[in-house]
């Protein structure tokens, strides 16, 4: 089962035998059989990119792996990684942009692997020293749309790290305000702006 977010809403694509493992349809979760047209997937990225009247969205089908093809068909794939930093007393790196808290991570440069290009990005958007790559944690899924690719799909692959307290340093250019370290639980409190496939991530940790 995918679980791909749009406008910070969660859509989800399932198989038949997955359905009793879904909340039950009502006013605030929608689902809805695939009939295996493409381009009606469409619709309900719109519906979801113009409005947060849903909890989730789930689209299932018989034919699992052609709906899962069919709604990637639909974007420009682009792949990313990041990391879940924490220090020796256990709190997170985490970083503030565009009115959201979010954690450091970035495209994947050509000729890059994920824990490659998760230890870059990680070290350029804080300035952090010292890293320790880990184990990978999940891999996350979010659209947009871009001036350019048009509907993009990002898929995140997300790493645990470890590094010493230091002083840090947010990257301007990328929009990054602030950077700094903060306990799980401060990080999951519900009047703090994060992004659901985040708060998703953390919430497994």
């Amino acid at each position: 089962m995918y679980k791909i977010y749009i406008n910070n809403t969660p859509l989800f694509l399932c198989s038949r035998e997955e359905l009793p493992n879904r909340p039950a349809a009502d006013e605030r979760n929608m689902i809805a059989r695939y009939p295996g047209k493409s381009k009606l997937l469409l619709s309900y990225a719109d519906m979801l990119e113009k409005s947060s009247r849903f909890d989730t969205v789930t689209l299932y089908a018989k034919k699992y792996d052609q709906l899962v093809k069919d709604f990637f068909s639909n974007y420009k794939l682009i792949e990313a990684a990041g990391g879940v930093v924490f220090n020796e007393k256990e709190q997170i790196l985490a970083i503030y942009r565009r009115g959201s808290w979010d954690l450091p991570k970035g495209k994947i440069d050509k000729g890059e692997t994920p824990p490659q290009a998760a230890l870059r990005e990680v070290e350029e958007e804080t300035g952090i020293q010292q890293l320790e790559l880990g184990e990978i944690i999940a891999e996350t899924y979010h659209t947009y749309r871009h001036h350019k690719h048009g509907r993009v799909l990002k898929r995140t692959y997300w790493y645990k790290m470890t590094a010493p307290t230091q002083e840090l340093t947010p990257q301007a250019e990328e929009d990054i305000e602030i950077a700094q370290w903060i306990t799980l639980q401060e990080l999951l409190q519900n009047d703090r702006k994060l992004y659901g496939s985040i708060r998703d991530m953390l919430l497994i940790l």
